[in-house]
């Protein structure tokens, strides 16, 4: 029999290295699988942390993996493989040779001064999201290197070149879609004396990425994604902040030359789709998030909403030596779903708590109500909060207040991917695929739930265990 910390502890497993790549051409289901549901899963994460030189520091640092789950027929397939990437291929004499999110390799100040004037290398380890550009599908992380891949057989095609002269060392693994202009935005921050955003429209089928508007900052604030209006791109910037000339000297990992301070507080920057122009908010409260859920124009308004947590102390609690040895942490730093009401004109900012339960890696109905007013976000939650120290549920929230959740014990979910029925009647007409680890069994399986009830409707086992990954994409067939 387990003890309660034992218990506790397992979610450890998905921290485990995969390396092997296998591919299965029919996983056992249980449940019924609608015949509606036609399409691919494939999701994006870490799969090595452990090298022969160095343990890699952080989750984000992991090098990437893709999975794909093939769904037709009722039948599920799946196969993994990690993406061909610089910073995979140099570990294969088991070194470290590029730098990721949390982690170095040793580099005197010369290599660190040089890297500046004649460009960063990377290892283009795209280990967050996937995405597509023009006809290709991208596996993409921070670095603005977004990896292409053939989505049927995972083999990778190469890091993907843009058409334009847009410059940036940062981006976000979280470009918005328009469904309406069929276009995508994200942002280049282009690190300076004076750092500059450049944010950006990309059509469908296009490598030219049009420049909607600009402006410029002395102190760059570490943004994982941003958020889309009708109106605006949504640009909250939290004072975790870094000095770019200090980042060259001080021979840090990335991360680790961001500092919090809080008595900067929080500032949005509204960029207009349409004319490029600039506006600011601003509050005196200090905040932190990783993933914005929405944003919806209302008459000269803005509501903002994301999940939000107090301080930055997240980032230090998905370092692997906090995740893996206890007594470090106890518990999930405690989030919230927030909204921020944001006045354009007047440039201030109020905010309310939607809802006051913790989770991560938000998922919405995207296609037909982002930047629109919605009722329903689906993501990976803290079942207990005090006591659960990773994400072991699936929650839905509704703004109204009412929240739902699927819990097994010493089952770990990660982010439940909306697919809505085709002749769906209401926002939540569909089904969540989530991957789960089964800690006992040291395997996973893909999770099919109601979306209305978070019921279960079907599970395919997979014969080893899918290490924690971020986020995903459903392709309908």
């Amino acid at each position: 029999m387990k003890g309660d910390a034992e218990m506790r502890d397992d979610y450890r497993q998905g921290f485990a290295d995969q390396t092997k790549e296998i591919t299965v051409p029919s996983l056992a289901v249980e449940g019924v699988i609608p015949d509606w549901l036609s399409g691919t899963l494939v999701r994006n994460g870490p799969a090595r942390f452990r090298l022969e030189d160095k343990t890699l520091n952080h989750w984000f640092d992991g090098l990437a993996m893709l999975h794909r789950f093939d769904i037709a027929g009722g039948q599920v397939s799946y196969a993994n493989k990690f993406l061909d990437t610089p910073a995979l291929r140099a570990t294969k004499d088991g070194k470290m040779k590029y730098a990721e999110f949390a982690t170095d390799p040793c580099r005197n100040l010369f290599k660190r001064i040089t890297q500046v004037f004649t460009g960063p290398t990377s290892g283009a380890n795209a280990n967050v999201s996937i995405g597509k550009i023009a006809e290709e599908f991208v596996a993409q992380t921070e670095t603005p290197l977004p990896v292409a891949f053939d989505k049927d057989t995972l083999k990778t095609i190469g890091i993907v070149s843009y058409s334009d002269t847009l410059k940036g060392e940062l981006t976000t693994a979280h470009p918005h879609y328009d469904q309406d202009s069929r276009e995508a935005f994200n942002y280049l921050l282009s690190f300076g004396r004076k750092s500059t955003y450049n944010i950006y429209a990309l059509p469908d089928g296009s490598k030219k990425r049009q420049l909607t508007g600009s402006y410029s900052t002395n102190r760059p604030s570490y943004m994982h994604s941003f958020g889309l209006s009708q109106k605006y791109v949504i640009l909250m910037e939290f004072p975790l902040v870094v000095n770019p000339i200090s980042m060259l000297v001080r021979g840090k990992p990335f991360i680790a030359n961001y500092t919090w301070e809080p008595q900067r507080g929080t500032r949005f920057s509204l960029v207009d789709r349409y004319t490029g122009e600039v506006k600011y908010a601003h509050t005196d409260e200090a905040w932190f998030g990783f993933h914005h859920v929405n944003a919806v124009d209302r008459s000269g308004k803005v509501d903002l909403d994301i999940i939000v947590y107090p301080n930055a102390d997240v980032v230090q609690y998905f370092y692997l030596n906090s995740l893996l040895n206890r007594p470090n942490h106890e518990a999930y730093p405690k989030n919230q779903l927030r909204r921020f009401a944001i006045d354009v004109s007047a440039g201030s900012v109020s905010s309310r708590t939607l809802i006051d339960h913790s989770a991560e890696l938000p998922r919405i109905n995207y296609g037909q109500y982002n930047s629109k007013t919605y009722q329903y976000v689906y993501a990976t939650g803290i079942a207990k909060q005090g006591e659960s120290a990773f994400l072991d549920t699936v929650v839905k929230f509704d703004l109204a207040g009412d929240v739902k959740e699927w819990r097994q014990d010493g089952q770990y979910p990660g982010e439940p991917v909306y697919v809505g029925r085709p002749d769906a009647q209401s926002e939540d007409d569909g089904i969540l695929l989530t991957v789960v680890l089964d800690a006992a069994a040291n395997n996973s399986y893909l999770l099919l739930l109601d979306a209305r009830d978070l019921s279960e409707i079907a599970r395919a086992g997979v014969p080893q265990h899918v290490p924690f990954g971020f986020h995903g994409a459903f392709i309908r067939s």
